[in-house]
């Protein structure tokens, strides 16, 4: 699988990220675990070394271009060149399309998608040198069915889409594959404060998802250890929904 790789998971200090990069260590792979909260990117870390695995916590503001490469140059040094990639971080901002202000608009796409852009630009050039990589951009379910009252989000996540397909056509021939997962309905502390701010009915979500049940972040962790495995090597460019059916 991701066996002696050295990978890199942003927003990996909680919830989904979290979730992979436990899981791509327990598989073997070296793991930077990227998150804007250095106390959180640390005890990430330290869970999987106390479990035997090679992690290391690093402060990383995803929308900070400086800040990626000096992560990027630390992961490098302490873990190998990063063979693979998985774009978590974001954030989910909401509330009616008239009130959007223009900071919450930048700040939106700054990491959501400038971030993912970011961080493939700087990742890329290691994958090209091994010509072997594979990088997992992780969207959102919005992109297909849109959600009102989160125009910035589903926005940036929808550009993650495209931005993925890009990279899947100029990389392919270099042995790296570029795929997507649109999560939906995963309990996550992100979810939980969605719900809390009224946007999204748990309940209700769950009877509505076919399987009966919230997915859980160990949901989209197995099919990201799936994409970035030698096994995945004839994937890419694809959406990859992982939804208990409730998008097709």
């Amino acid at each position: 699988m991701s066996s002696a790789r050295t990978a890199i998971v942003t927003g990996a200090g909680s919830g989904i990220g979290e979730a992979i990069a436990v899981r791509l260590a327990a598989d073997g792979a070296r793991v930077a675990v990227f998150d804007l909260d250095k106390a959180a990117a640390d005890r990430v870390a330290q869970t999987i070394t106390d479990d035997g695995g090679t992690a290391i916590g690093v402060a990383v503001d995803v929308s900070d271009r400086a800040a990626i490469d000096a992560g990027i140059d630390r992961v490098r040094a302490e873990l190998g060149p990063p063979q693979i990639l998985v774009n978590n971080a974001g954030i989910s901002p909401s509330g009616p399309f008239l009130e959007i202000s223009r900071e919450t608009w930048t700040k939106t796409l700054a990491v959501n998608l400038t971030g993912t852009f970011d961080c493939c630009q700087a990742a890329l050039p290691d994958m090209v040198e091994a010509g072997w990589g594979r990088i997992v951009n992780i969207s959102s379910s919005s992109i297909h069915s849109g959600a009102a009252q989160m125009g910035a989000y589903v926005s940036s996540k929808s550009g993650v889409v495209g931005l993925t397909k890009v990279l899947a056509l100029e990389f392919a021939r270099k042995g790296i594959t570029v795929n997507t997962i649109p999560p939906g309905f995963i309990d996550t502390p992100m979810l939980r404060a969605t719900a809390d701010r009224g946007f999204i009915d748990v309940d209700r979500a769950i009877e509505q998802t076919p399987v009966g049940r919230a997915g859980r972040p160990e949901d989209i962790a197995a099919t990201c250890a799936f994409l970035v495995s030698e096994e995945a090597g004839y994937i890419t460019g694809q959406i990859i929904g992982v939804n208990g059916g409730r998008n097709t």
